[in-house]
């Protein structure tokens, strides 16, 4: 993790263009209520659009180009803190390494243990942008001794690595509700984090003009994609974003937009490229749509022309699909020889989403040889990445759990998951305990080795257990 971490510090200065050259988002949806208080933060991109930056004196002409000036305020911090690096990357490797991950990595990615044999996906937790994110909060808390550090939002979406911040009494800022958050206990001097989905344009700019350190964890991939919608929006583009209105990093993603609309799946994007072709009934598609549109969002004109973008822990091969979508409808509405006038796509799928969700179609595609029972999944529930992982599996017909913590495997052999509906269930796990178990395991982007070898040590006890029980009779 040591090596991982410096690496990522010699990437960033190399690659800052690439990285940071964007505008942040700041909150979100149209839906969003709301009137600007002492108090909260409305999230609404109509409240700060690009135009109105534009319009005071000495702003920038695009939301883009305010991050940037932002981001060159002394109190404004992406790179981290050297001199407390090195305790920080040992208290993460302490918190956060495996050494039964380790020996599988090391054993052709195998494991057998207590009549248990693992399988571990090829690639598969922390991710490099993720594992910066947490570095970076580390180093802020302890660089700020005597400081009290706030952050915007969870830092990822894992219990764990959350659980941790709170114990480090980093103080996480009460959402109201409605898209709103209470930024009154944010005091003059204070120190605030904000996470790797990144934060909303106007949250930064209400940062900017407080006297606050701002400690930017903000993942380069989704920088990335806020590049992508600042370009649809120079070129006159409304955005399509493949991701979910609510997810923290879309609703970042949609403030650097003027004109957008989110869909989150086929059906969702079937819809816009049938009101793309054929028209239909606007006010129903605006009821549908309607959290899920900027203020104004008129589908007769705004639809002409359009940039595909996504929320970066999307399902790769669903975000192309939506592309290839939208092209067709494109080229059946304007003609093959105009369409590269009315769609545009940049390929904005974070790597580390992509490989990890290769390497779990590598187990499903290999179950009847490995013989596996099931499939775990390790992450947060509320992990979209994680989610995705979970998709695959179960969409081939392979048993298969999505677990937040090992503790969701309990000592009487039942599992508690998140199914691909999202509903939290209960149910026998381990079908047949007399028979050596064979299982494939993968964990999110967001989740720490520790994770998985806490969860896996939860099996191999129930075997060891009920094989003892055996022999006492």
């Amino acid at each position: 993790m040591k090596l991982a971490i410096a690496s990522f510090y010699l990437a960033l200065s190399a690659s800052s263009a690439f990285a940071f050259s964007t505008a942040p988002a700041f909150v979100v949806g149209p839906a969003a209520s709301a009137a600007a208080s002492t108090t909260s933060l409305p999230m609404s991109t109509a409240e700060a659009s690009s135009t109105d930056v534009a319009e005071s004196d000495g702003a920038p002409k695009s939301k883009k180009e305010g991050r940037l000036r932002m981001m060159k305020n002394p109190q404004f911090f992406r790179k981290g803190f050297k001199e407390v690096r090195g305790d920080v990357e040992s208290v993460m490797d302490g918190e956060y390494k495996s050494q039964l991950v380790d020996e599988m990595k090391g054993n052709e990615f195998k494991i057998e243990r207590d009549g248990v044999t693992v399988y571990l996906a090829k690639d598969f937790g922390f991710c490099w942008g993720v594992e910066r994110s947490i570095a970076l909060a580390y180093e802020a808390v302890k660089h700020y001794p005597d400081r009290t550090v706030h952050i915007t939002n969870e830092l990822i979406h894992n219990p764990e690595v959350n659980d941790k911040l709170q114990a480090m009494n980093v103080q996480f800022i009460e959402k109201l509700g409605e898209g709103r958050k209470d930024f009154d206990t944010v005091g003059d001097g204070d120190v605030v984090i904000l996470p790797a989905f990144g934060a909303s344009y106007e949250e930064m700019d209400h940062f900017d003009k407080k006297n606050v350190d701002v400690v930017d964890t903000t993942c380069p991939w989704v920088s990335k994609v806020w590049n992508t919608v600042d370009m649809h929006q120079k070129k006159g583009l409304t955005s399509v974003i493949h991701g979910k209105y609510a997810h923290e990093e879309t609703v970042a993603t949609v403030s650097f937009c003027e004109d957008y609309i989110v869909v989150k799946d086929m059906k969702e994007a079937q819809m816009v490229t049938d009101y793309i072709t054929k028209g239909g009934d606007r006010e129903a598609f605006l009821e549908y749509f309607k959290n899920a549109v900027s203020e104004g969002f008129d589908p007769d004109t705004m639809l002409k022309k359009v940039g595909l973008a996504n929320q970066t822990t999307m399902y790769k091969k669903e975000t192309r699909a939506i592309g290839q979508m939208l092209q067709k409808g494109m080229m059946e509405k304007y003609g093959p020889k105009d369409v590269g006038q009315h769609y545009m796509e940049f390929d904005t799928i974070c790597d580390a989403t992509q490989e990890r969700q290769d390497a779990v179609h590598e187990l499903v595609e290999n179950k009847s040889e490995l013989d596996l029972d099931f499939i775990l999944v390790v992450g947060g529930w509320d992990s979209s990445n994680t989610a995705h992982l979970l998709e695959i599996p179960h969409k081939a017909g392979v048993r298969s759990f999505h677990i937040n913590r090992a503790d969701c495997i309990g000592a009487d052999n039942t599992i508690t998951h998140r199914t691909v509906d999202g509903e939290i269930v209960t149910e026998p796990f381990i079908l047949d305990m007399d028979k050596d178990v064979v299982m494939g395991v993968t964990s999110g982007a967001s989740t720490p080795d520790a994770a998985v070898q806490d969860s896996l040590s939860q099996i191999f006890i129930l075997k060891k257990v009920h094989k003892g029980s055996e022999g006492s009779d």
